[in-house]
């Protein structure tokens, strides 16, 4: 029943995989099955891209046929001589018909397949972006506890990007040098196997130094993928906390550690390419060999009539056209080992699974919250030793008000987490309506919850879209949620009232404004359970104390959990809990805890001024 699910370690950098052994690489394949998800692209682009080889090959042949027909009077195969012979009778007009029609055709397939591989690839993109997304957002707290939010949007983003390169590129580029090596390798051996095999000969030593090639630059290759996402992280930190970066003087202090995370990228980069260009050279040098052979082995051959001139032409021809492959396959492993790496980034976060999960046998919450409890409830952060909560245990019932209050570090918004259920105890018991909090489904739990934090996260976009985020509203139940947050006033004197863009992360508006539009559009849910984590601690205490009334007046079925510095704030609570180090020290109502002259008395007087201030 505890919904706590195994998963290995974080396989964003997976182990299991030999870098020096590896030529490829086994993470990129996983990219197959969901091609197969779109077999019409797959099967239009493989057969647009081996007509567009057999027609980008014809021109060649028909231009060898032509010399041979003009230079000997040979006529060539009978179904040529038929074609090129109906235009009027002249062959000459019939070859250029001839040769133009292949490339006519070759334009017209090669966009075919263009677009097959490309549109195919952006496909891909969005499945695997959408797959690792919803993976990311399973995760528990404790994930992105531990990790750089520049990090995960580098994987989200570049690395998905290098995958779709992959499909849209690499895909084509791998059937263009098969069709045509086969086709040119057919046509040849049908005019002269012993040519055919001083071109293709020298090729084979292409093998061994792609196998250098590969299992050399692959770990360079990933540690570039790696310090994409560092960059990435250092930008996104000196972004989100440039008014601090400025209130510090620290413009040089982060330029400097822009330029050592940028430094470690150029440096991974040009080792790669170091490697990479010591590659492209040797495919000239096979080329040259291959070529130059060519040229002898067909004069000779040529002389001693074994081979007509229009054959050595299209032998000539085509293996100038026999470069290009031989060049796009070393761009082609150069670009596979890009998106190895990737793909061990992108593929580590969809294989993520989350630890808190809803068991087989969990149910939907039917109703409202009626009661939450904590029985002998102990807890203590993933990472570390010291123990945050040691035994808490208390109990509120549906139109009850809990208070909490305590020193920085007490425990009392781990309190809250649990009962979100970011994170699960280590002993003890949380429940709701008398059950197990893990007798029912993570999301019913949480549709019955209304959570406002210390520091309220508001996203891009207009008030409008904040309150009512995620949730069906009409106006006069949007209109209520921000009177009884105690918004109306301030958003009534906007320009653009309730359409007023808050800007990044709320930016444009207030603390306490910002705090409002949260407890709103937490109110908008109409929770029967209301869980309010410092949500006063930006508001004066006027604006409070009326945020207060409107609350206690209206939420007589509602169990209220609030966690509070501001002593103010938890006042009128029918039950106080304070805290040190994690364990419940007081308990009562606010009276009778000031009378005790315990730490929450001590406190008050701090706060106050006046022990009588009650």
């Amino acid at each position: 029943m505890s919904g706590i699910g195994t998963r290995s370690s974080d396989a964003m950098e997976p182990s299991d995989i030999n870098d020096k052994t590896q030529i490829i690489g086994r993470q990129i394949w996983r990219v197959v099955p969901y091609a197969k998800r779109y077999p019409g692209r797959v099967l239009s682009g493989i057969f647009g891209n081996a007509m567009a080889r057999f027609f980008d090959l014809m021109p060649f042949v028909a231009i060898g046929l032509a010399v041979d027909y003009f230079t000997s009077g040979l006529s060539g195969p009978q179904i040529v001589q038929n074609f090129v012979t109906s235009f009027g009778g002249d062959p000459a007009i019939g070859y250029g018909i001839l040769i133009f029609l292949g490339f006519f055709f070759l334009a017209i397939f090669q966009g075919i397949s263009e677009y097959s591989w490309q549109t195919l690839g952006y496909k891909i993109q969005h499945d695997l972006r959408m797959d690792a997304t919803k993976s990311l957002i399973a995760m528990e707290a404790t994930y992105y506890d531990m990790r750089q939010t520049g990090q995960i949007m580098a994987v989200l983003s570049s690395d998905v990007n290098q995958l779709e390169d992959v499909v849209s590129d690499s895909s084509t580029s791998i059937i263009r040098i098969i069709v045509t090596f086969m086709t040119a390798f057919l046509i040849l051996v049908l005019m002269s196997w012993k040519l055919a095999i001083v071109l293709f000969g020298p090729i084979i030593f292409i093998v061994p130094i792609v196998y250098w090639f590969s299992t050399s630059v692959q770990r360079k290759y990933r540690q570039q993928r790696e310090s994409t996402g560092d960059i990435t992280a250092v930008l996104e930190n000196l972004i989100s906390g440039i008014s601090v970066v400025q209130a510090y003087n620290a413009e040089e202090w982060e330029a400097n550690r822009v330029n050592r995370e940028s430094g470690a990228y150029r440096d991974q980069a040009m080792g790669a390419s170091q490697d990479r260009n010591r590659f492209i050279p040797m495919i000239y040098v096979v080329a040259g060999i291959a070529f130059g052979l060519l040229v002898t082995a067909g004069g000779w051959l040529a002389k001693e009539g074994e081979i007509t001139t229009g054959q050595l032409v299209t032998f000539l021809l085509i293996s100038t056209r026999m470069t290009m492959p031989m060049f796009i396959f070393g761009i082609l492993v150069n670009q596979l080992q890009r998106g190895e790496a990737a793909a061990r980034r992108v593929f580590a976060a969809i294989d993520l699974e989350p630890t808190i999960v809803d068991s087989e046998d969990a149910i939907e919450l039917l109703g409202p919250i009626e009661s939450v409890e904590f029985r002998d409830v102990h807890f203590t952060y993933p990472n570390t030793t010291t123990k945050v909560l040691n035994g808490i245990s208390f109990k509120v019932a549906g139109g009850q008000f809990l208070g909490v209050m305590g020193h920085t570090g007490a425990g009392k918004t781990t309190i809250l987490k649990l009962l979100m259920r970011y994170y699960v105890p280590d002993s003890g018991e949380v429940l709701i309506n008398d059950n197990n909090i893990n007798t029912f489904t993570l999301a019913s739990v949480r549709d019955a919850i209304g959570f406002v934090s210390q520091d309220p996260f508001l996203f891009y976009g207009s008030i409008r879209d904040n309150v009512q985020y995620n949730q069906v509203a009409d106006e006069n139940e949007l209109k209520r949620a921000l009177e009884l947050a105690g918004a109306a006033e301030f958003i009534d004197e906007l320009e653009d009232g309730i359409e007023t863009m808050v800007g990044d992360r709320g930016a444009m508006l207030s603390g306490g404004q910002r705090a409002r539009v949260s407890l709103a559009r937490a109110l908008l849910k109409k929770p029967s359970l209301l869980i309010l984590d410092e949500a006063s601690s930006a508001l004066d205490a006027e604006t409070e104390r009326r945020i207060q009334e409107n609350l206690l007046s209206t939420g007589s079925g509602r169990a209220t959990i609030a966690v509070a510095h501001r002593l103010s704030t938890i006042r009128n609570a029918n039950e106080i809990l304070a805290m040190v180090d994690g364990t419940v020290v007081e308990r009562g109502k606010h009276d009778g805890l000031v009378e005790r002259q315990g730490v929450y008395a001590s406190q008050w007087t701090i706060q106050t001024g006046d022990m009588a201030g009650m």
